[in-house]
C-alpha cells in the first residue's frame, strides 16, 4: 500500500512541522509514501532524506486548474492507494481516482473542501464530534492525536546565544506571532515577574507590534524574539517553564512537545489545552486573556522546584501513555489498512 500526502501551504507553522514529523515516523515504520507539496527546499530535503518520493506543485487558488491533474498523474506514478490531504488547500486539489481520499483536520475547517472524501481524521475528540455534528457520517470519522518526541540526545540552546543570564528564570513561548497565540499576554505576565526572561520562538505579522508592546511595558531588555526556529528541541531543553497563553487552540501541540521534553507548562484554558491538561497534575491552567493569572502560575512553579519536577514527570507519563510516536503511528497504520481493505 502506498499513501500520498498532500500539503498545499508554503509557510512555517505547527501543522507543517508535524507533517514532516509524522511522515518521517511512518516512513521509519516501513510505510510506502509519497508527498505532493508546494515548493519548499527545506521540506523537500527532509522528506527526500527520509526516503519519500516528493513532487512539487503550485497548489494555487480557485483559478488553478493545473495542480489537480498534475497531482493525479503523480499519484498514478507512485501507485497511490490512499491520498491524505492536510488542510483545506490540499483538499481542494486532491484528485479523484482509484485511490481513497482522506482529510486530516487539525481545526474546525470548512467541510465543503472535503465533499466526496472517504474518511476524515481529526486530531482531537472535540473536532471529531464537531465534524459529525455538521452531518458527516460518524463511521467515516476518526480521531488520531498528534505525537511528541524528544530526541534521545541533544543539547540545550546556550543561553549566551541570546544574551540571557544563566541564573535567570527562563520562560519559553512557542508559536506564530498571531493574535490567536496571545504573545501579548505573555509579555504582560513578564512585567509581573521581575528577573525572569522570555524567549518567543515564532514569526508572523505582529512582530513589530509585540516589540513595541515589550518596550512600552518596560520588559524589552528581558524578551528575546527568536524568529522561526528549526531547533525547537534545544529551546525546550533550555527553558524552565513553557508558557502557552493561546486564545484559540484546537489541540495545543506545544503542550505535548513541552511534556516530551520534561518541561512544565502553564497554559491558557482555551479548548485544546483545557482538554489536554489536568490542572495541578500535569500542568497549570489560567483563564484566557488573564496575564495576572498566567504570571501567578509561573511564579508558583518558579517558587516550588518539587512541583515543577512533579508536573514534568507527569507530563512525560502522559506522552508515554497517550502521545508517543509508536502509539500514534500504530493508529494511522490501522486506519490505512482498514480503508485499503474496504
Amino acid at each position: 500500500m502506498s499513501v500520498l500526502h498532500l500539503l498545499g501551504t508554503a509557510g512555517e507553522g505547527g501543522a507543517e512541522t508535524y507533517f514532516i514529523d509524522l511522515l518521517e515516523a511512518l516512513q521509519a515504520d516501513g510505510l510506502r509514501q509519497a508527498a505532493a507539496i508546494r515548493p519548499h527546499p527545506g521540506r523537500t530535503q527532509r522528506l527526500s532524506a527520509a526516503g519519500l518520493t516528493v513532487g512539487t506543485f503550485a497548489f494555487g487558488g480557485p483559478l488553478d486548474i493545473f495542480t489537480r491533474p498534475k497531482v493525479a498523474d503523480f499519484a498514478r506514478r507512485t501507485d497511490t492507494r490512499l491520498a491524505l490531504a492536510w488542510m483545506n488547500r490540499a483538499a481542494r486539489h486532491t484528485p479523484k481516482g482509484p485511490w481513497k481520499r482522506v482529510g486530516r483536520l487539525g481545526g474546525y475547517y470548512n467541510l465543503k473542501y472535503y465533499r466526496g472524501f472517504d474518511h476524515l481524521v481529526a486530531n482531537t475528540e472535540h473536532i471529531a464530534d464537531w465534524i459529525v455534528a455538521q452531518g458527516w457520517p460518524a463511521g467515516q470519522v476518526s480521531c488520531i492525536p498528534n505525537f511528541a518526541a524528544a530526541p534521545a540526545e541533544g543539547a540545550a540552546t546556550p543561553r549566551a546565544d541570546f544574551d540571557t543570564p544563566e541564573g535567570a528564570p527562563l520562560l519559553l513561548a512557542m508559536g506564530r506571532l498571531h493574535e490567536n497565540k496571545a504573545h501579548d499576554v505573555s509579555l504582560s505576565a513578564l512585567a509581573e515577574l521581575p528577573g525572569a526572561f522570555l524567549w518567543i520562538a515564532g514569526a508572523g505579522p505582529l512582530e513589530a507590534k509585540l516589540k513595541g508592546m515589550a518596550a512600552a511595558l518596560g520588559v524589552a531588555n528581558r524578551v528575546r524574539f527568536l524568529g522561526w526556529r528549526t531547533d525547537a528541541s534545544a529551546l525546550y531543553r533550555a527553558a524552565d517553564v513553557c508558557v502557552f497563553p493561546s486564545r484559540h487552540e484546537p489541540l495545543g501541540n506545544v503542550v505535548i512537545q513541552a511534556w516530551a521534553h520534561g518541561l512544565p507548562v502553564v497554559a491558557a484554558a482555551s479548548q485544546g489545552p483545557r482538554a489536554l491538561i489536568r490542572d495541578g497534575e500535569d500542568g497549570l491552567l489560567a483563564p484566557v486573556d488573564d496575564a495576572a493569572a498566567l504570571a501567578a502560575g509561573v511564579r508558583r512553579l518558579l517558587d516550588a522546584p518539587m512541583l515543577r519536577a512533579d508536573l514534568a514527570q507527569a507530563g512525560l507519563r502522559r506522552v508515554e501513555g497517550d502521545f508517543s510516536a509508536a502509539a500514534v503511528v500504530a493508529q494511522w497504520r490501522a486506519l490505512f489498512a482498514s480503508l485499503d481493505a474496504a
